[in-house]
């Protein structure tokens, strides 16, 4: 396999997520900035031009990250990221589902549309700023829900480290350099952000 990485928290949740599950495959850096996944050689293989993509061995490529993940589940169980058994992997799905949702999807489209709008406005149509100030107040209010449905929890799925964790410390983290940090009501967030980022794989 073969793995095309680049800047930004997509391809992050995949090294992560990899370093958990102790497992190395080749890499190949994109250039983002530059533009060259948006680029013939690359959109052959990603037809959306989305990062990072995984090379299988028979030469066809998948992409989006939790799709990602997956399949380096299914082919690789151990240090499982997503769950043991029927009901563990339902429940990782589940919050992966509603991170991604409500509060990875507003963030990064409205980031696209205001401070990283110089990079994007020439590769998508993009929000109006007013637009992505709203998508940025609802990610602030998705972030207490969340913060609210899991207190008491050492993990998002109780005492699992899963791909739910990794999806929200990625996007924690990159909407703190961003200009949209985690509220500071958000006090579970802010506990569980120590223990996730001490973690060995979050250096990926």
């Amino acid at each position: 396999m073969k793995l095309y990485d680049s800047i930004g928290p997509n391809p992050r949740v995949v090294r992560i997520a990899l370093a958990e599950k102790a497992m190395t495959i080749d890499t190949v850096t994109v250039d983002l900035m530059a533009g060259e996944n948006r680029q013939s050689d690359y959109v052959a293989k990603v037809p959306t031009g989305g990062l990072p993509g995984l090379e299988l061995d028979n030469g066809r490529c998948i992409s989006e990250i939790t799709t990602i993940v997956e399949y380096l589940e299914d082919v690789h169980p151990a240090n499982p990221v997503i769950g043991s058994t029927p009901e563990e992997r339902a429940e990782t799905r589940m919050w992966t589902r509603r991170i991604d949702l409500a509060i990875v999807e507003p963030m990064t489209t409205a980031f696209r549309a205001t401070e990283g709008r110089g990079l994007f406005a020439s590769r998508m149509t993009l929000l109006s700023p007013e637009a992505a100030a709203e998508l940025k107040a609802i990610a602030q209010e998705k972030l207490l829900w969340l913060d609210k449905q899991l207190a008491g929890r050492t993990w998002v799925c109780g005492d699992r480290y899963t791909l739910a964790d990794i999806l929200l410390l990625a996007f924690v983290e990159f909407g703190a350099s961003v200009g949209q940090p985690a509220p500071a009501a958000a006090g579970w967030i802010a506990e569980w952000h120590v223990r996730a980022a001490a973690r060995p794989s979050s250096a990926a």
